[in-house]
């Protein structure tokens, strides 16, 4: 069984270049930052950059990313 290669979008992709996640995982719809201690602030972060780049992405976070530290962020 072969793996689908997941395409990273140019937004995407300057979303990383920019914020600079220690530790990402290439989801389908986007990716998933992980281990990270002040998920507010950083949350806040990607949001703000998101917006200041005006990049078609959006953040999403849940009770369960919570509990380790993650959040995603995926093409709109």
């Amino acid at each position: 069984m072969e793996k689908a290669q997941i395409k990273i979008s140019s937004d995407l992709q300057r979303f990383i270049d920019k914020f600079e996640p220690n530790k990402f995982k290439l989801l389908s719809k986007g990716i998933e930052i992980r281990g990270i201690n002040d998920i507010h602030r950083n949350i806040i972060q990607a949001k703000a950059l998101i917006e200041r780049l005006e990049l078609n992405l959006v953040v999403a976070h849940n009770a369960e990313m919570l509990s380790y530290g993650g959040f995603e962020v995926n093409n709109a």
